[in-house]
């Protein structure tokens, strides 16, 4: 079993910044990949941007913009999200998968204002 608990959501100004926080209940080291998701209400959950063993993916509306990260120490991952639009409203989910199970977050909500 795997606990994810997310955190630094809030309320933002556009261009404003943000770091969600996912903190997991074992290493981070294995759990592969790992990342984030995003869902705004009646719509499909999307994927954000993701870290594997030896891969980076982000979608393509945040690149240049979201940098995900990992402190394995701290067993917790990160996305710093940069220069944020409204179109970034969303809740935020942290996604992993550990023994070829899949585990996700209670999400945080980001919401950025025009």
């Amino acid at each position: 079993q795997v606990q994810l608990v997310e955190s630094g959501g809030g309320l933002v100004q556009a261009g404003g910044s943000l770091r969600l926080s996912c903190a997991a209940s074992r290493s981070t080291s294995a759990l592969n990949p790992i990342g984030w998701y995003r869902q705004a209400s009646g719509k499909q959950r999307e994927l954000v941007a993701s870290l594997g063993i030896d891969s980076t993916y982000y979608t393509h509306s945040v690149k240049g913009r979201f940098i995900i990260s990992k402190d394995n120490a701290k067993n917790t991952v990160y996305m710093q999200m940069n220069n944020l639009k409204p179109e970034d409203t969303d809740d935020y989910y942290c996604n992993a998968v550990f023994v070829f199970k899949e585990y996700w977050g209670q999400g945080t909500q980001v919401t950025v204002s025009s």
